[in-house]
């Protein structure tokens, strides 16, 4: 699919000042007041949730594993990494270092007939270790996994500390899986490492939103560029953080962490390219440390957020003219974006249909942390959007999850241990 550049640099220009400038501290008609309660706490590093339509949650714990909380709320802790107790099984090739570990989960589609989970996980079982999705048949009573069958082991891993910014293994390590409720296929999002040649290598997986099958096979409709990984949906990502598909097309949304700048919302679309290169001596850029540029120029330093994104753009529009739009950019700030999931229900009121949208929050170099929720209308073109905040009844948090509940709540979770269930009124 052709675009415009021109076009496509003013829609970019529009959309990263369309959020607050718009609507900030604007009540529409029809918005909920929330009340919330905690679901669960004293959890270490919650990663993701998925749900049963009875309310059943399996959630991953990024240094501990997979659990599922029943409807009674009781806790069953099914899958545990190396060097954890409690589980009902453990995999001592499982572990965790920085951003990786065990981190996203998703329910099969077909959960009733064939029982199966799905992880993403670091594992050691190859060298230098790589993130692997794991698919697991969960027993009867949810009591335990069983029939462990690696679908994808080849999603590459950072094994060794850099010289940059949160530069220490593990780093930007994607992780959300998800399963189309439109196709059927498994999506699956990966980050950069620190490589400054893995976004746009049409062989290696990280950097990408995968599709693939239930064992882990290419969708037969992928369309990334001659000579690329059939597996590769989109590429030329830093670190995609969430996905969610969009009420009635079913269109992939993602959002993706940016380099101390453009937090973006991107909508997906077959073999695109998200403009994002971090390689050093290209684009007129000169050596960078470790051969990664993506926090260049100043990498340690603030600096004047724009210039930085002249410098290291999120999406390079003059290298790749046919680069994916953004829905929206966060004010040239980037603020960790995180886990997203479409609001759904009369009881949203005017928010039935938007997109929900958590921040960790980051503060570096003046720029404010921004620890929330937005909800954002994004355009059907998929092009631009507006935001707006989220009105918290709880204390804000480092919002890592955010995942729509069969009860037509929103459930939260936090990297400070616990899982919110936020409730329209």
């Amino acid at each position: 699919m052709k675009r415009n550049a021109a076009l496509w640099a003013l829609c970019a220009a529009m959309s990263s000042t369309s959020a607050y400038a718009l609507l900030a501290g604007a009540a529409s008609a029809d918005t909920p007041t929330l009340s919330y309660e905690t679901v669960l706490t004293d959890l270490e590093d919650p990663w993701d949730m998925a749900f049963l339509p009875d309310g059943t949650m399996f959630f991953t714990e990024k240094c501990r594993g997979l659990s599922v909380r029943l409807p009674s709320g009781d806790v069953t802790a099914l899958l545990g990494m190396a060097g954890t107790e409690g589980y009902a099984t453990t995999a001592d090739d499982l572990f965790c270092e920085g951003q990786a570990g065990m981190n996203g989960v998703a329910i099969d589609p077909d959960f009733d007939s064939n029982r199966f989970v799905y992880v993403y996980s670091t594992s050691s079982l190859t060298e230098p270790g790589s993130n692997r999705v794991i698919r697991l048949a969960v027993n009867d009573d949810l009591s335990g996994v069983s029939d462990r069958t690696d679908i994808v082991e080849d999603i590459p891993y950072k094994p060794e500390a850099s010289d940059h910014p949160f530069g220490g293994p593990g780093a930007h390590n994607g992780g959300r899986i998800r399963f189309s409720p439109g196709d059927g296929y498994l999506h699956v999002t990966t980050g950069d490492i620190h490589g400054g040649h893995v976004p746009q290598s049409p062989t290696l997986l990280g950097g990408k939103v995968l599709r693939i099958d239930r064992d882990g096979n290419a969708a037969a409709d992928n369309a990334p560029p001659e000579g690329f990984d059939p597996r590769i949906f989109t590429y030329g990502h830093r670190n995609v953080q969430g996905i969610a598909f969009r009420p009635g097309d079913h269109n992939p949304v993602i959002s993706e962490h940016g380099p101390w700048h453009t937090d973006e919302i991107n909508v997906l679309f077959n073999g695109a390219n998200s403009g994002w290169d971090p390689r050093p001596n290209m684009a007129g850029r000169g050596d960078c440390p470790d051969d990664y540029c993506g926090y260049s120029p100043n990498q340690m330093e603030g600096m004047d957020p724009e210039e930085r994104a002249a410098w290291m753009p999120m999406t390079d529009y003059e290298t790749y003219p046919d680069a994916m739009v953004p829905a929206w950019e966060n004010n040239n700030l980037s603020q960790g974006i995180s886990g997203i999931a479409y609001l759904a229900g009369d009881q949203w009121g005017d928010w039935d249909g938007k997109l929900a949208v958590g921040y960790m929050g980051i503060g570096f170099g003046g720029t404010p942390p921004g620890q929330r929720i937005d909800v954002m209308d994004i355009a059907e073109d998929g092009q631009s959007a507006t935001a707006t905040e989220f009105p918290l009844p709880m204390e804000s948090g480092r919002f890592r999850s955010l995942v729509m509940g069969p009860d037509g709540s929103l459930y939260a979770a936090i990297d400070e241990g616990d899982i919110y269930r936020i409730t329209p009124n």
